[in-house]
């Protein structure tokens, strides 16, 4: 186990420095120069060339990556060209909202999604189990920043039920901000692993230690439970893990659209800007995080089912 954990960390951190390369050359792709931009159209060449050399646009690019990699090592992520405050504070600041409003969606989707799934694995091919699978189906197929929208406009503008914009103050009132916006980012969870779990559910309840358990006379849910549950829950663990992406990208769309703080409103406005600082921060935090939760997803597999230390 250990081995296979040494094996992951320096996979992580291989992905990681590759991504990080390739975005940073992307983002030095994108048309429009970041000084004309930041400065405005009465920008003379001096202060043009000053906010280049102060930004290391005017170095080669080898020169600015290496720079930068060399900073990350120290924990130096640059500073923001505006306000001139280290790029770290900022982006830390900002992610706990993100961070609080996924796992608060991901949480109430499996707590959901699951038991869901197990009953429609024990119903199958009922009148019940056809329902769930298009509404599945349905949620999945819907984007979450059209249900942001328009859980918006129904819940929080036509009835007033729930706030519209912000992250709240107190303990109470972050809840109810999260609500609206949870369950935006959720809801496609919900049908996604409940149609996950009854897939394996109903393959793992065919196997023989499953017959054994039956023939002793257990119930049903004792049978899935302690016997089936295990297993079938080792291919949501694994896209827990790989979604961690899909719930980001929706975090930024679903923040947008409830005008909350977080990384999604911080990305928007520094592409806008061409703030490559804080661009490059964000990028690097959230691709740190998208491969340890893939990281901690292939652990907890591993740990789970022992089979599965064997293929890396």
């Amino acid at each position: 186990m250990w081995l296979y954990l040494g094996k992951r960390i320096v996979l992580a951190i291989a992905i990681i420095a590759i991504a990080v390369t390739l975005l940073f050359l992307m983002i030095r792709a994108v048309p429009g120069d970041p000084a004309a931009v930041l400065l405005g159209p009465r920008a003379t060449l001096e202060m043009k060339a000053q906010l280049h050399q102060q930004m290391g646009l005017d170095k080669p690019l080898v020169v600015q990556i290496v720079a930068f990699f060399g900073g990350l090592l120290h924990g130096d992520l640059g500073f923001d060209v505006f306000s001139q405050r280290p790029v770290a504070d900022i982006v830390f600041e900002q992610l706990p909202y993100t961070i609080e409003l996924i796992l608060v969606s991901i949480f109430w989707a499996v707590m959901i999604a699951v038991p869901l799934g197990c009953y429609l694995a024990i119903r199958r091919n009922s009148l019940v189990d056809q329902v769930a699978s298009v509404v599945t189906v349905a949620t999945i197929a819907i984007p979450s920043f059209v249900v942001a929208v328009y859980v918006l406009l129904i819940f929080a503008v036509t009835l007033r039920w729930l706030p519209a914009i912000g992250a709240g103050n107190n303990f109470r009132d972050v809840l109810i901000h999260l609500i609206l916006p949870a369950f935006a980012i959720g809801i496609g969870w919900v049908g996604y692993i409940s149609r996950l779990v009854r897939a394996s559910m109903l393959e793992i309840l065919g196997e023989n230690h499953v017959r054994m358990a039956r023939s002793f006379g257990l119930s049903e849910w004792r049978i899935v439970a302690r016997y089936a549950l295990p297993l079938a829950i080792l291919p949501t663990v694994t896209i827990i893990g790989v979604g961690i992406a899909w719930l980001l990208s929706s975090a930024v769309f679903v923040e947008v659209v409830f005008a909350r703080p977080g990384i999604g409103a911080l990305i928007v406005s520094a592409v806008n800007t061409r703030n490559y600082p804080i661009v490059m921060g964000v990028v690097l935090v959230t691709t740190f995080l998208i491969v340890t939760a893939t990281t901690l997803s292939d652990v907890a597999n591993a740990f789970l089912d022992p089979r599965t230390r064997e293929k890396l």
